[in-house]
């Protein structure tokens, strides 16, 4: 069970409370996810999630208050960086938003650790950062902060991160936080991905899987059936954590690691929660949703349901976001390797027996 750490002032609201939970001990939910295949159709509008990202980024401050997933979730990425132990000349942040990542390597060493003097910054075992994002505006939102001037940070705007425009084995590191749960062509982007890696490099990612926002989706399925008679798709499909190890196998990595972490976030209501995920340019991106917006009706119905289903005892109503993180390496000559099949001196048999 998860315990809620206090406010955070920084949030820019005290409604907002961040706290993590293991996923083992908690009851399971699985809604609509994809198929670990290749996608045979488009799920997510691309041009839609452009729009959404370029208005959240033209009210900035708004835009910066809702900045504290992204952020959270961008420090534990970079956090994973502390267990290898080398110098990345060049690094690609790959779906940067409005460089949160960067914001997160240049702060302090969370830990003293063998391969960073202590205190020393992620920033300083990296020599150069490109920042690649399909939103301009979110890019650019902060380039005239303090954080710049603490990396070498270039930004590179893109016509749509599906379709990585970088020659092969040109990265020594690839990162993305909290950006390719909005990919059609998952698999393909994985690909590209170990494409552009040299040999023997990491990609380290994290991306909103299959549970996120369950509360928000089942309240809104049960006030949409009670008000319309029937349910649309308001909260958008998302990759499960069971299907990630295997995609990134298919794409080429080796030496795989996919952990799940649940973020839950505390809110006034159902209206902040929505506001808030429209200030992230988090919304529903999913084809069809032109259908129009969700009615009145619906949306008080939710919120009452909400409460009744999820809410705490102190009038607030929770919502989780499902975090999965992902490492892989692209093959190397000089990676470890398992030893053939059969190679083995001792019997595991014989070793479980003896217990």
């Amino acid at each position: 069970m998860s315990a809620c750490a206090k406010c955070n002032p920084a949030l820019g609201n005290t409604w907002h409370r961040i706290c993590s939970a293991s996923v083992q001990g908690n009851s399971r939910r699985w809604y609509a996810v994809h198929s670990s295949g290749a996608p045979r159709f488009q799920v997510f509008n691309r041009r839609t999630k452009w729009l959404q990202k370029e208005r959240a980024a033209s009210k900035p401050e708004q835009s910066r208050q809702a900045d504290y997933l992204k952020d959270e979730v961008a420090i534990r990425v970079s956090e994973r960086l502390l267990d290898i132990n080398r110098h990345f000349p060049r690094v690609l942040d790959l779906g940067a938003n409005s460089c949160n990542l960067a914001r997160a390597l240049v702060r302090d060493n969370p830990a003293p650790h063998p391969a960073i003097p202590e205190s020393a910054p992620l920033s300083t075992r990296i020599s150069e950062l490109l920042a690649a994002e399909s939103s301009e505006s979110l890019l650019y939102r902060d380039a005239d902060h303090e954080f710049n001037k603490k990396i070498n940070i270039t930004r590179q705007v893109l016509q749509d991160e599906e379709s990585i425009p970088f020659e092969p084995e040109s990265f020594d590191l690839v990162m993305s936080s909290l950006s390719m749960h909005w990919i059609n062509d998952l698999p393909g982007v994985l690909s590209q991905i170990n494409s552009v890696l040299k040999p023997d490099s990491p990609f380290v990612g994290a991306m909103l899987g299959g549970d996120t926002l369950f509360e928000l989706r089942t309240s809104l399925q049960i006030a949409e059936q009670e008000r319309r008679g029937g349910i649309s798709p308001h909260v958008s499909p998302l990759a499960d954590v069971r299907d990630i190890g295997g995609l990134l196998q298919k794409a080429g990595f080796k030496m795989l690691t996919v952990d799940v972490d649940d973020i839950i976030v505390d809110y006034p209501d159902t209206f902040a929660l929505m506001e808030d995920l429209q200030a992230m340019g988090e919304s529903n991106a999913i084809l069809g949703r032109e259908m129009g917006p969700i009615r009145r009706d619906v949306l008080v119905a939710n919120d009452a349901i909400y409460r009744a289903l999820h809410g705490n005892e102190d009038g607030s109503i929770p919502a989780t976001f499902r975090i999965i993180y992902m490492i892989g390496w692209k093959e190397g000559e000089n990676q470890p390797k398992p030893l053939p099949r059969g190679s083995g001196e001792v019997n595991l048999k014989d070793i479980l027996e003896k217990q």
